[in-house]
């Protein structure tokens, strides 16, 4: 059976971070050590130190080592997630300025909610309706950019039932911070039971604000307000009857 891919990644980002602990540790205590041993209190004179051929073999190729460890763990991380079991269950996503619609192939449903059974490998097919966003589900470790003409994949399996975020990774405009969507995760017979419930037809119709946000309207004022014109009419008028009041009056004189 295949590693999961969120234990995988934990497991790598815990050894990296234990690595880097006990790394901390010993080059703190020698910095403290060496402080003391070497103060000026005890050698008031300089001493040259010669080399040491041993510990410098060790601290190049200890480092070596774990930085190999490293590397091996976070490759059979990647080549884990870029292989996606050939049984999984696809399903579309495609974003867009600031929402994601989820489409489920097999049904012709359209959903602005991912709805996924338990313990089940799934294949996200990722698109890009205007502008670069990148698919983001935080619980499950994975990532995968969305670009407009192009295709990108990716796949999860959720262990646990529950609610969980899904967010846009990539400052796609004014509204990024409002792109979320939620991952339901429920049993087989609940997705089941929702599939043949939930019509065919295209959900996100009637929940196009997936955030619940109340709706951005117009966020740049733009509306406009009607403009009295008359008194600028008026004016004109006045204007325009200057010049014969301007005639009579010479003509009296």
């Amino acid at each position: 059976m295949r590693p999961n891919i969120i234990s995988q990644t934990d497991g790598t980002m815990m050894f990296i971070i234990g690595c880097s602990i006990i790394l901390l540790l010993l080059v703190t205590v020698a910095m403290i050590f060496f402080c003391f041993k070497y103060s000026r209190k005890k050698h008031p004179v300089a001493e040259n130190i010669h080399g040491n051929t041993t510990l410098e073999v060790t601290w190049t190729v200890l480092p070596t080592i774990l930085v190999m460890i490293m590397f091996f763990y976070g490759y059979m991380g990647y080549k884990n997630i870029r292989d996606i079991p050939g049984d999984a269950y696809v399903i579309k996503v495609s974003g867009q300025m600031w929402k994601w619609t989820f489409d489920y192939p097999e049904t012709k449903k359209k959903s602005d909610t991912l709805f996924v059974p338990v313990g089940k490998n799934i294949k996200m097919e990722i698109y890009a309706n205007d502008v670069l966003h990148s698919f983001y589900i935080p619980s499950m470790r994975v990532k995968e950019d969305a670009v407009p003409g192009k295709t990108n994949r990716l796949w999860f399996n959720a262990e646990h039932e529950g609610r969980y975020d899904i967010a846009c990774a990539e400052y796609c405009g004014m509204n990024h911070s409002y792109m979320y969507a939620v991952l339901m995760v429920v049993s087989q017979e609940k997705f089941d039971k929702w599939v043949k419930e939930v019509p065919a037809a295209d959900s996100t119709k009637k929940t196009t604000d997936s955030l619940n946000t109340g709706g951005v309207k117009d966020s740049l004022k733009t509306s406009t307000t009607p403009v009295d014109t008359t008194k600028k009419t008026a004016d004109t008028n006045k204007v325009k009857q200057t010049p014969d009041a301007i005639r009579k009056d010479t003509l009296k004189k």
